[in-house]
């Protein structure tokens, strides 16, 4: 920060701002109104946002570089896989990607993604879910519950933000409370579990019970934890209902649909459509909760053997999504979004896996009416540094949130005290038209 004397602002004057700030909640930021104006904006109504938990290796996936060879002595680094040509001239990715390959053209690779977390899994999949370092003092808010507050849902039918995959703080709502808070399940077919109503209790038991609940939810003063904890059983109890639960019936989807998803995580991506059409303002969606290579996404040691395996599932339920999405008009009304806490590195460790790298990886957007290139960033000839185009966590964030017409420089109130969107994220320009 810069210490010009006469940009100095006094302890007193800054007190005094930020009450008036805190007397004024209707103001959309905290001075720099000029340059949010200027800030690209676009025009998306809903999220669906993937998760690879384990830190995704960009050489192995959306970023390949000259062949490596885990089994030579020595062992040579580079991408464990060929590369293969895409629908965008000059872009390749690996050859177990070839159905996002002829779909590049409505996607881009962010390859220059960087941070300083990589020997941590839980501080860096907290930092990518809400753009910040954990602090001592503040529960900060995830990108989810920051769009569903800021958004809402589309419908009132429906939960502005779904998770499908285990809950944390990472994903939480954080200072902004339980109101806007995540709606979770595990598995697909039985959809939120406590949503649905037990056979053996009618409509008109299930009404006698609410309204012996509610003089005790009244009393819960506004502004304090159980205040926000009424609001969200308020919540639940409005969702609470075969309205809500028939958006989880994948059985009423043509089984050639089905098919084309895939496995579990192809089936967790068409709910994810079902939720987006249905009005769910943003949707988490985790990949590979079972496991499928061993390892998951973690790739150290023996993981990389079968790690194809999670890449192949990855194309296929991603390409089908895309696909639906742009069928059913909803595309452009949707930016999807592959992420992960960190990527790896292009050398193999002892046992043939590989380590972790936050210098420079990958993550994915797609859709949302954006200005898709392609890729967007360059890294050197192993994907090790950036060697064009930096784009940190912040600025991912503050991709997503003005591709949903959210500025990133507006601040959030934690009591008395506004805290922006984004950590000083600017959104990638080139995307925006």
């Amino acid at each position: 920060m810069k210490t010009n004397a006469s940009l100095t602002i006094s302890r007193r004057h800054f007190m005094q701002r930020a009450a008036t700030l805190a007397a004024t909640p209707w103001l959309g930021q905290w001075g720099g109104a000029t340059e949010s104006t200027s800030l690209p904006m676009g025009n998306a109504e809903h999220c669906i946002f993937v998760w690879l938990g384990g830190g995704m290796s960009q050489i192995d996936t959306f970023d390949p570089k000259r062949r490596g060879n885990a089994k030579a002595s020595p062992k040579v680094a580079g991408s464990d896989y060929a590369a293969i040509d895409t629908a965008v001239p000059g872009v390749q990715f690996t050859e177990h990607l070839p159905g996002m390959a002829r779909l590049a053209e409505r996607m881009t690779v962010v390859r220059t993604v960087n941070h300083h977390v990589v020997d941590e899994h839980a501080f860096a999949t907290n930092l990518v879910h809400t753009g910040r370092m954990i602090s001592g003092t503040v529960i900060y808010p995830s990108i989810g519950s920051i769009v569903a507050q800021q958004r809402g849902a589309v419908s009132a039918d429906v939960p502005a933000y779904m998770l499908m995959g285990f809950p944390n703080v990472s994903r939480g709502p954080g200072f902004l409370g339980a109101r806007h808070g995540y709606v979770y399940l595990l598995d697909t077919e039985s959809g939120p579990a406590g949503f649905s109503r037990p056979e053996w209790v009618n409509m008109d038991r299930a009404d006698r019970r609410q309204a012996l609940l509610k003089p005790l939810l009244e009393r819960a003063p506004a502004g304090t934890m159980s205040g926000e904890y009424e609001v969200a059983q308020r919540e639940a109890l409005r969702l609470a209902g075969p309205d809500f639960m028939r958006h989880f019936k994948l059985g009423e989807e043509p089984d050639v649909l089905r098919q084309k998803y895939g496995g579990e995580f192809g089936q967790r991506c068409l709910l994810a459509r079902r939720l987006v059409q249905a009005g769910v303002r943003f949707v988490e969606v985790s990949h590979n909760l079972n496991f499928i290579n061993g390892t998951g996404w973690d790739t150290h040691n023996e993981g990389q053997v079968n790690q194809h395996t999670l890449v192949k599932e990855l194309d296929t339920a991603m390409s089908a999504l895309i696909v639906d999405l742009e069928e059913k008009k909803l595309l452009d009304k949707t930016l999807v979004v592959i992420a992960t806490e960190f990527g790896r590195p292009a050398e193999f460790d002892g046992r043939g896996g590989r380590g972790h790298q936050g210098a420079a990886f990958s993550m994915v957007l797609a859709g949302g009416g954006l200005k898709h290139r392609g890729v967007f960033g360059v890294t050197d000839e192993l994907s090790k540094k950036i060697v064009e185009s930096p784009v940190s966590i912040p600025d991912f964030h503050a991709t997503i949130h003005a591709a949903l017409g959210i500025d990133p420089h507006r601040s959030l109130m934690d009591g008395t005290r506004p805290i922006p969107i984004t950590d000083e994220g600017k959104p990638i320009a080139a995307l925006f038209g």
